[in-house]
């Protein structure tokens, strides 16, 4: 037989891990179209990954204005390393 106190840590741990590993705000462990799936499936790297990340949580957890704002920051920095690297004319990978 199991006491209380035995079962209580389980159950708060699977929350926290539920919370960790797919959070609704991201599209959850169901969905396809969970942001860490997207941005790992599009290769999206830091500053894209983090722009799509704010765009698809945008509303679900923080104020709507602030995480857009979040995104145009890292997708502003996206477009200003392109540019310091000369990449501003490179398609995924391929110079032109």
């Amino acid at each position: 037989m199991t006491k209380n106190s035995d079962v209580k840590p389980l159950v708060k741990e699977k929350v926290v891990n539920k919370m960790v590993d797919h959070p609704q705000h991201y599209g959850g462990k169901g969905n396809k179209y969970e942001a860490i799936k997207v941005i790992e499936a599009w290769d999206l790297g830091f500053c894209l990954g983090n722009t799509v990340k704010y765009i698809s949580r945008a509303g679900k957890k923080d104020n709507i204005v602030q995480e857009l704002e979040k995104a145009l920051w890292y997708l502003k920095r996206e477009i200003k390393t392109l540019k310091k690297n000369g990449q501003e004319n490179t398609q995924a990978g391929k110079s032109n």
